[in-house]
């Protein structure tokens, strides 16, 4: 049976189809334009879903969705999404309707993790912890190969526990909260508040590279909060494997100055969790969302 999924971005939406050996066979990227509002988002996703289906004109297939956020299990509306016009919304609901089929949706982290777990960097380990370090910053946990949702479907978000309660306001409501240190926007917004200068991540990272001593003390911060939020998530799941994605995962200074930070605020006499780029690059997501589907 074939397999399709979707990956729902803030900026950029991707569409997959695999056989039934996980091999892709079609593949198609969509703008998300989520200024155009939420209808217009479900609009764009089940027009997508259609043309992928029509491409293997309409065989037995599953269909997966990966998105931002989290579907609450007291109102059924997504929650917690950095795309702001899904939250509140019968996500879940709407779009079934708009395709006429059932649907399985999970976090873009579950399914970047999933298929880190299933085909990536964590083949063959029990759990595996995908973190995604990219415009915001999030995790899933995959035990066994499956997905760990927890109780309240909240389990693996990270990039939402607080590590300094008197730290930057996140758009969640709290302070401090990981994703506004070790994110894209995190660092940026950091280097806002020291220099009053506006600067894409990537290239306070080149400035840091050179030696520029603002960029020196801005990494610096950045690397110790990474290893203080890691080490948490160690402390507390002990994974075999943490597989890092999204555009900071290519920071290579994380593999070594990184990991040395985690190993200092870890809980333990020695540290041999292995922290490892992620192999599905771009692609772990919408393979993940295929992955996940039924």
């Amino acid at each position: 049976m074939y397999r399709i999924g979707i990956d729902l971005g803030g900026t950029k939406t991707e569409g997959i189809i695999l056989d039934e050996q996980h091999k892709e066979i079609y593949r198609k990227r969509i703008n998300t334009e989520q200024e155009g509002g939420y209808v217009h988002i479900i609009s764009q996703l089940a027009g997508l879903y259609k043309e992928l289906a029509k491409h293997i004109s309409n065989a037995p297939h599953t269909f997966g969705i990966g998105t931002p956020g989290s579907l609450s299990l007291s109102t059924g509306l997504l929650k917690g999404s950095n795309t702001v016009c899904l939250n509140n919304m019968p996500f879940h609901h709407d779009l079934q309707m708009a395709i006429g089929r059932d649907v399985a949706i999970q976090n873009d982290a579950n399914c970047f993790a999933m298929a880190e777990a299933l085909m990536g960097a964590g083949v063959g380990k029990k759990m595996v912890f995908g973190v995604i370090m990219g415009t915001g910053c999030g995790g899933g946990i995959i035990y066994k190969n499956e997905v760990i949702t927890g109780h309240q479907s909240i389990a693996g978000e990270w990039g939402h526990t607080s590590i300094d309660p008197n730290g930057p306001l996140c758009f969640c409501g709290k302070r401090g909260c990981v994703e506004t240190f070790i994110s894209g926007s995190g660092l940026q917004g950091r280097w806002f508040e020291a220099t009053g200068e506006k600067k894409p991540a990537n290239d306070i990272i080149d400035l840091y590279r050179k030696g520029d001593k603002r960029a020196t003390a801005a990494m610096e911060v950045f690397f110790d909060k990474f290893g203080i939020a890691l080490s948490n998530v160690i402390n507390i799941l002990d994974p075999d494997v943490v597989v890092l994605g999204g555009g900071l995962s290519n920071v290579e200074e994380l593999y070594t100055i990184g990991v040395e930070h985690v190993r200092k605020y870890v809980f333990n006499d020695t540290f041999d969790t292995s922290i490892v780029k992620n192999q599905c690059g771009d692609s772990a997501g919408v393979w993940g969302a295929a992955l996940i589907g039924i």
